[in-house]
């Protein structure tokens, strides 16, 4: 039975771990792409339109031969695509009484889309005609005189139409550039249902008015919809029209695992072989096909193979231990038949027989068993792919195949004289393995980015951890032994009983015939202690120094803890930064004025420049915490007692030092008033614009705010401490007056109602660090990762464990027997349990220390070579940092685990063991 329970549950882990990591790539996958948007997910193509003979058949059956080529490694919806003409040029409206707000009249364009009526809903007038308007106009154009043209006709949406000022039956007319050019007569208004939608996409302008700057002028840019009708004579609404259509590629169909064959079909479509057939096949010379794709898929590789290390190292771990604890339930089921093998080939079995027909009783426990498992992963968890899960699922239902056979093969196997150099060689070749994967990772670091998983950073965490198990095995005695011999001049027998049989090895009994003495410690526990300990401690100082990073990166981007920020050169509202600090949590608040017109002069000409104005303490201490420019506020001191000429003591930062010197120079703040500046301190950075590169000069508040009208008004607020952005936010409206004080508008369908809101017309922005964090690490991708990692160390930790308590299985007869002889001189079975942890707890406490130096070590050799920039969600340099806590939580917690399970089963068995132990004479 249990071997046929390890089995299950050794082959549903490996079965159900490759569908967990691609039901996982696939998300992430999808979810990259997705947020892209499905502007950067299509395939745009686009063609001149025809000089004759155009029509919306001509369309369609270029539209056919695209989708015929798409559906293998690809899918396109026909629903979803959008198609048709578009003039290239959107040309002025002459008309006087449209909008003109800084005088420059409005432009529109034309577009003809396929479809395009299901996804508007007609509110005045009606849809432009699908027959010719030449045809359909006749009679009106007789009167008018048959030289004019007449005009094409034209759906105008109502919130399009409201900002130019047309209305229904709005005849619209533009700078003619040919002598047939026609005016366009709105003859229906149209509203959008939903604008979110898919449809809209590079269509905005249909739906509404967009603006348009000419510099700071503005204007109005505006689309209509033609008929079909009109289609032959689109191209005369200014130079060119061209042909469209938008395929966007169902993101929900691609698979990570196919994504190299998907990225060379789209390259194919794009430009490539298939692009070359359309070509022909169309009959359209020009046919161009672009898409954003291609980029999204190398990054999304690179991304994948950024966090492949942290998901493969828990699965490493997991597997390492498994492998013992088969190894641990070979031995003991061998153990428990030991008397039975022997008497087997004693009576002329031979070896080969007795292996197979052990094979056999092992086949028909483990195979069912794993046979189960595998359907079971398979049913729980589908996914397209079944090959990696049955390979995997196989491998382990093999190795607990033949776990039993091959432990009998070994000890049925004639004695050889013993080879005192084959431990040291092997423990050698260990070592200088170790040695090697650790150079090799540090010499080179870890794979480029967009490469396959690089083995050696896996592997090498688990190589330190079985040197370590090594050292380990050869230390653990000793100083079991010295502890032992304290133990022995102290009273009481407990305590040196159970370290002198630790320090032995309370293995089980290498019976023969010519030997009867005791096996050293067992090393596979104390192995698969290790790599539980070693491989939980790296990854979780790796998720650590994720959340760390991800913690500095978004206070440094935020510039605190929290900020709040006005738009322009609006000051925060009075009182509003004294009644931000006054929140409860917040330690620091730092009220700044900001101008970035400033322009300073020097020797080599005028610099355009950003002015902060600060309280120098506060914002030093802003500065430290955040790593960004840390300085003395004593440099920028002595405001009060500077005589009247001065100059005020400044900041620059290191790009603006080296311009301007060491000398006086003056400063035109953007209110126009000059005041003059030195240079009393140089910084790298600043927390009000951390760009490196970037022109910044701090002044002290105190003179500052007495030369520079305005800076006694801070335009913004920094914060330290634990900041509520919802309390933030709630204040900023209460200080606003009250025709801006109105509730914020509801979430978006499909936005969590939770997450922070800004509206566009609101006038300060509200942020804080962990919120800003919290968007970092949204990403699907890095919470995969770390599910799996942390599933991966749970398993683990169950693993070492089940080491554990087997180790404990393979002595029960022996110490039994142990503390039957003890009880009948008086031993307590308080003091049997107190035995039990004295003799089993050294190994694991040593497994917990070697665990936990091995994990730092691992972290201190590899941690450079480890890129977080995937899994913080922003790019920061590579490394990890060294911290006690992680590897800590995991060692004493896999530490007091063991003992607590030791405990309980010395407390729960033991009694009913001895108790059988001592009337075994009466059943004699």
């Amino acid at each position: 039975m249990l071997g046929a329970a390890l089995a299950f549950v050794a082959v549903l882990l490996a079965a159900a771990l490759p569908r967990v990591q691609d039901r996982s790539a696939d998300q992430a996958l999808r979810s990259f792409l997705h947020a892209g948007g499905p502007r950067n997910t299509s395939l745009l193509a686009t063609a001149p339109a025809p000089e004759s003979g155009q029509d919306p058949l001509v369309l369609d059956a270029t539209l056919d031969s695209m989708l015929a080529r798409t559906g293998a490694a690809f899918h396109v919806d026909p629903d979803t695509v959008v198609h048709g003409t578009r003039t290239t040029d959107r040309q002025p409206l002459t008309n006087p009484e449209l909008s003109r707000p800084s005088g420059f009249p409005p432009r529109m364009s034309l577009l003809y889309v396929r479809q395009a009526e299901a996804h508007v809903k007609l509110v005045e007038g009606r849809w432009p005609s699908a027959t010719p308007t030449a045809a359909a106009g006749a009679p009106a154009r007789a009167s008018r005189g048959a030289a004019e043209t007449p005009p094409l006709q034209v759906a105008l949406s109502e919130r399009g139409a409201r900002t130019l000022g047309a209305r229904l039956g709005s005849v619209l007319r533009s700078k003619p550039v040919s002598d047939d050019m026609p005016s366009v007569e709105v003859v229906g208004l149209f509203t959008v249902p939903d604008e979110t939608e898919d449809f809209w996409v590079d269509l905005e302008c249909l739906a509404r008015a967009c603006k348009h700057y000419n510099g700071e002028n503005l204007s109005w840019d505006v689309d209509a919809f033609v008929g079909a009708g009109d289609l032959a004579r689109l191209d005369t609404w200014g130079h060119s029209a061209e042909d469209f259509w938008r395929l966007p590629v169902d993101v929900d169909r691609l698979r990570a695992d196919r994504l190299d064959a998907t990225a060379e079909d789209i390259a194919s479509y794009v430009d490539g072989p298939t692009a070359a057939a359309l070509v022909q096949e169309t009959d359209r010379e020009w046919l161009r096909i672009t898409s954003w794709l291609p980029e999204l898929f190398k990054e999304a590789r690179v991304r994948r193979q950024a966090a492949a290390p942290l998901t493969a190292i828990g699965p490493a771990g997991v597997g390492a231990v498994a492998l013992v604890v088969l190894c641990l339930a070979g031995a003991l089921a061998t153990d428990r038949r030991k008397a039975e093998l022997r008497l087997l080939l004693a009576r002329g079995g031979s070896r080969t027989t007795i292996v197979g027909r052990l094979l056999g009783e092992s086949a028909v426990t483990v195979l069912p068993a794993a046979a189960a498992a595998t359907a079971l992963a398979v049913l729980l968890l589908p996914t397209p792919r079944l090959a990696p899960a049955l390979l995997s699922a196989a491998a382990v239902a093999l190795l607990a195949l033949l776990a039993f056979p091959v432990r009998a093969a070994v000890l049925l196997s004639p004695r050889r004289p013993a080879g005192r150099w084959r431990r040291p060689v092997a423990e050698l070749l260990v070592l200088v393995t170790t040695a090697a994967a650790v150079l090799e990772v540090r010499r080179r670091g870890i794979a480029p980015a967009g490469s396959d998983l690089d083995p050696l950073l896996v592997a090498a965490p688990l190589l330190l951890a079985l040197c370590a198990g090594l050292l380990l095995a050869r230390l653990q005695p000793v100083v079991t032994g010295w502890l032992a011999a304290a133990a022995a001049r102290r009273s009481g027998l407990v305590g040196f009983l159970g370290l002198a049989r630790a320090a032995r090895g309370s293995g089980a009994r290498d019976a023969g015939p010519h030997a009867d003495g005791r096996t050293s410690p067992s090393v596979l526990p104390m192995v698969a202690l290790l790599l539980a300990v070693t491989t939980g401690g790296f990854g979780a100082v790796v998720l650590d120094s994720v959340d760390s990073t991800r913690l500095d990166v978004a206070r440094l981007a935020v510039g605190g803890d929290a900020a709040i920020t006005a738009y322009g050169d609006t000051p925060l509202p009075g009182g509003l930064a004294k009644a931000a600090g006054e929140l409860p949590g917040i330690r620091t608040s730092v009220p700044l004025w900001i101008d970035d017109s400033s322009v300073l002069r020097t020797a080599r000409g005028s610099t355009r420049i950003t002015v902060v104005v600060a309280e120098p303490a506060a914002y030093a201490r802003l500065s430290r915490v955040l790593g960004c420019g840390s300085f003395d506020p004593a440099v920028l001191a002595g405001g009060g007692a500077r005589s009247p000429g001065a100059p005020v003591p400044a900041l620059f930062s290191a790009g603006l030092a080296r311009q301007a010197g060491p000398d006086t120079y003056a400063l035109r703040p953007g209110n126009g008033r000059e005041l003059r500046v030195r240079v009393a301190g140089v910084i790298d950075c600043t927390p009000a614009l951390p760009a490196p590169d970037a022109a910044t000069v701090v002044l002290p508040a105190a003179p500052a705010t007495a030369l520079i009208d305005g800076a006694d008004r801070p335009n913004r607020w920094y914060g330290l401490g634990s900041a509520d952005g919802d309390r933030l936010r709630a204040l900023v409206r209460a200080a606003l007056p009250t025709a801006s004080a109105a509730p914020a508008p509801a979430p978006a369908a499909g936005r969590d109602p939770a997450a922070p809101t800004h509206r566009a017309d609101d006038p300060f922005l509200v942020r804080t660090a962990a919120e800003t964090a919290a968007e970092l690490g949204a990403d699907p991708l890095q919470r995969s990762a770390q599910r799996l990692f942390w599933a991966s160390v749970a398993a683990t930790a169950g693993f070492a464990l089940l080491a554990v308590l087997l180790t404990l299985m393979r002595t029960v007869p022996e110490r039994t027997a142990l503390l039957a002889r003890l009880r009948t001189m008086g031993l307590r079975r308080r003091q049997g349990v107190a035995l039990i942890l004295s003799e089993s707890l050294p190994q694991t406490l040593a497994a917990a220390l070697g665990g936990t130096l091995a994990a730092t070590a691992a972290v201190a050799l590899l941690g450079p070579a480890v890129d977080l920039s995937t899994l913080v969600g922003a790019r920061v340099p590579t490394g990890i940092r060294l911290t006690a806590g992680p590897v800590l939580t995991q060692a004493l917690g896999l530490a007091a685990l063991v003992a607590a399970a030791v405990l309980v089963e010395a407390a729960t068995s033991g009694r009913r063991q001895i108790t059988t132990e001592l009337r075994a004479g009466d059943q004699s």
